[in-house]
């Protein structure tokens, strides 16, 4: 999973505010830390969204220092995530990622849609008409 390495700061209302180290225009805000940390993915998912909807590349996570706490997207956003900057990498657009697949291109919209339940395979399969393998472990 792609782990964003995050500041958390109490905020002047008693609450904690969540910057991003590799969004800097991204903030997120919660009561506790723990609450803040959860509200940080959505705020994550939404910068991840608008890069999308620029048409530009995912920032990739930078190394958090040691001890610093990290946001991560969810497993299926991350494969979302590297197959776009894959598609983006390669001068692809969706239109020739469709006709790769031999699918409508809805369905390639879907695939990087982060709030859409895409299916592993179909990531996959996308990945693989791009010459990459997706790579999927248990640690």
């Amino acid at each position: 999973m792609l782990c964003y390495p995050v500041t958390l700061t109490p905020d002047t209302n008693e609450t904690q505010l969540v910057a991003f180290v590799d969004f800097p225009d991204v903030h997120s805000v919660g009561d506790t830390a723990d609450g803040a940390l959860c509200e940080a993915v959505d705020g994550l998912r939404t910068a991840v969204e608008m890069y999308m909807d620029d048409r530009r590349s995912v920032p990739l996570p930078s190394a958090p220092a040691v001890g610093q706490q990290t946001v991560a997207l969810p497993a299926m956003e991350t494969a979302k995530v590297l197959l776009w900057n894959e598609m983006l990498a390669q001068k692809l657009r969706k239109a020739d990622l469709a006709r790769l697949l031999d699918v409508y291109q809805p369905q390639v919209d879907r695939l990087f849609d982060l709030r859409h339940s895409s299916k592993v395979d179909q990531i996959e399969q996308a990945a693989l008409v791009m010459g990459r393998r997706l790579n999927v472990e248990l640690v």
